[in-house]
């Protein structure tokens, strides 16, 4: 699956989908694909501060247990709550209804730390 070119990329696997002051997070299907069947995930709270590469949370999968870092920081103001009982949608639409939370950017030059579409590619290409 090509990266589609609105994102940013984490090297940790991350993609941020940046509207405003507002980013929405998931796993790239790189990582998804990695990690087989995605079977639970854990999120931070809703209202919690967030630092940018932080450990947030837990993706299970059947192959192993990840930590999950964020590639952006700031107040996280909602998850996905469709990954409570459906957390193979990680797995099905990585880009789409896959998606894990939305946070409120605490500093937007954080954005200046994560990668372009085509580093990304050079990076998992290695």
């Amino acid at each position: 699956m090509a990266q589609p070119q609105d994102l940013l990329y984490s090297k940790e696997h991350e993609w941020v989908k940046l509207n405003g002051d507002v980013a929405t997070v998931g796993i790239t299907d790189y990582a998804q694909n990695s990690l087989g069947d995605i079977v639970y995930v854990e999120l931070p709270r809703v209202g919690a501060t967030i630092a940018q590469f932080g450990n947030v949370g837990v993706v299970e999968s059947v192959k192993a247990v990840s930590d999950l870092f964020t590639p952006i920081g700031g107040e996280v103001t909602e998850i996905n709550g469709g990954l409570e009982n459906d957390p193979a949608l990680v797995n099905r639409e990585p880009y789409a209804g896959g998606w894990l939370f939305k946070v409120k950017l605490s500093d937007t030059a954080q954005r200046n730390n994560l990668l372009a579409p085509a580093d990304y590619e050079k990076e998992i290409a290695e």
